[in-house]
């Protein structure tokens, strides 16, 4: 295969894996505390002897976007949004976590906990528990009071260097560098943040990049129709 054709198979190898990050947006538009992603190619060039230089298109890299989604009022006691930057920290049994999921709710023991059944974690790191049949109350430092009476402060993080986050599912996070209390932002109780994702322009860039890779499949099937050809014209 010569230069042109492994530049097309590398451009196609990219765009593939775009098209399933595209497609797992759409998918979660409507996932509360859902961060969008985006793909990141860059280009490799090699000199090659008494010839033009090779270069090849590589995507291989994840970039997710947190802008702030849109705030939707449930008037749930226990549905909690973060305006501005920060997110609740949850305990896993792979150990602590960020999202901005915040549709929380109490389990069968009291504690505070995610869909997922993880343990919401106060500012200290302890389970954030909720009295049964109490009146909660979650101010905007996120001060969390059952009856007028302060039990604790849910935890509101921020990483230490945000390019270390890494997303393990849809809603949730991983920092290797660690984290810190954020005291920017707002903890609104009775609200979970939406999606951030624009469905309309992720599937405009799912058309797009479908008319890319059809222009490469078609490329690669002309070049294979010529190769063909000449080693037809080869033998006989």
């Amino acid at each position: 295969m010569d230069h042109a054709g492994y530049t097309t198979l590398s451009r196609q190898s990219g765009l593939a894996r775009e098209m399933q990050i595209v497609a797992n947006n759409i998918a979660n538009a409507a996932t509360t505390g859902f961060r969008s992603e985006g793909m990141i190619f860059s280009e490799f060039v090699k000199p090659v002897d008494r010839g033009a230089s090779l270069s090849m298109g590589q995507g291989n890299v994840r970039n997710t976007s947190f802008l702030q989604g849109t705030l939707n009022q449930t008037g749930a006691s226990f549905d909690l949004a973060i305006e501005g930057d920060g997110f609740f920290l949850i305990e896993t049994p792979s150990g602590e976590r960020l999202t901005r999921s915040g549709a929380f709710s109490p389990n069968a023991e009291g504690d505070l906990v995610t869909y997922d059944g993880f343990r919401v974690l106060d500012a200290g790191g302890v389970p954030v528990f909720v009295p049964p049949g109490a009146d909660v109350a979650v101010s905007n430092d996120g001060t969390l009071s059952a009856d007028g009476n302060p039990l604790g402060q849910i935890g509101v993080v921020r990483p230490l260097d945000p390019s270390s986050l890494v997303r393990e599912d849809g809603v949730m996070f991983r920092t290797d560098s660690g984290f810190e209390p954020t005291e920017t932002a707002r903890v609104l109780q009775g609200f979970v943040e939406n999606s951030n994702v624009n469905a309309i322009g992720q599937l405009a860039r799912m058309v797009e990049v479908q008319r890319a890779y059809e222009l490469g499949q078609s490329f690669l099937e002309a070049e294979d129709e010529r190769v063909r050809a000449a080693m037809k014209s080869l033998m006989t």
